[in-house]
């Protein structure tokens, strides 16, 4: 791709910085970016491109989930962050380490589980319906386990329900998004994966099937954050980036990415989310 350097390995780049997962551009201007999916289907990468070609910079990412992510933006050793956390992005907003949250897009939640449904969650009514089925069934079910915007909403989920999950049905995978999903398929059991992730996986798992999909609640807007104005040395061309996210250019990126290699866009516009922000 012009104007960015292979995506390549790295360790961090100074002392207390940390762990960079790849790289992108080649730019004077260098800012670290936290987030998870985006950066694992390919999206950050994307938006590098774009972004390098207007501006020089170098982004390097960070992989975190939305919890780890949000810890280091308040630890300032991030310059920005992309999450999908909506009350933990609040509480952060409303005690000021975090600033200029801006909608960047949306996908959604689907609950995958073995074609066979064993726990006949097809015929839900709601997600928390198709958790009381799974908990009753004691059927196998992935959790991530990792405090990350994903299982941050699984817990919302099993607390509509009205149920603490624990059991063996019960599986921690301490795992990013595409290997908890590989996890569900190993062991026959369901999961709440990202839409993005299962177009890009789903002929890695054919076992396993959509079974429920379509409550609001499933709904998952992602927004940047930054760190209070200049607490951090690469604050201005992070800001730099969130703008070009924000713009034409930048939402086109987000409406496009996918289409060429799925078929299907993975992410939804800002425009599209915005009606699901709360």
């Amino acid at each position: 791709m012009v104007g960015l350097l292979s995506m390549i390995l790295q360790g961090p780049v100074q002392a207390g910085e940390p762990a960079v997962k790849e790289t992108y551009g080649d730019g004077s201007n260098a800012f670290l970016l936290a987030t998870g999916s985006p950066g694992e289907l390919g999206l950050l990468g994307a938006l590098a491109e774009g972004f390098s070609q207007q501006t020089p910079a170098t982004l390097r990412w960070v992989k975190a989930g939305s919890g780890a992510s949000l810890k280091l933006l308040h630890d300032k050793q991030v310059d920005i962050i992309m999450v999908h956390a909506p009350a933990a992005e609040k509480k952060a907003l409303a005690q000021g380490w975090a600033t200029a949250h801006t909608l960047l897009g949306s996908n959604e939640f689907y609950i995958v589980g073995p074609t066979a449904d064993p726990a006949g969650i097809k015929t839900a009514s709601s997600a928390a319906e198709a958790y009381q089925r799974i908990a009753a069934a004691q059927a196998p079910f992935i959790t991530r386990a990792d405090n990350s915007g994903t299982h941050k909403k699984e817990l919302a989920i099993w607390q509509m329900a009205g149920i603490e999950p624990q059991g063996d049905w019960y599986i921690p995978s301490h795992d990013f998004m595409t290997a908890s999903l590989l996890k569900a398929a190993a062991v026959d059991g369901y999961f709440m994966s990202d839409s993005s992730t299962w177009v890009a996986e789903k002929n890695n798992v054919p076992g396993l099937a959509v079974l429920f999909r379509g409550d609001r609640f499933l709904v998952n807007t992602y927004h940047a954050l930054l760190p209070a104005p200049d607490t951090t040395p690469n604050y201005a061309t992070a800001k730099q980036f969130v703008e070009f996210v924000g713009s034409a250019a930048g939402q086109q990126i987000i409406r496009d990415y996918g289409k060429e290699a799925y078929g299907e866009a993975l992410y939804q516009d800002a425009e599209y989310a915005r009606q699901y922000v709360d």
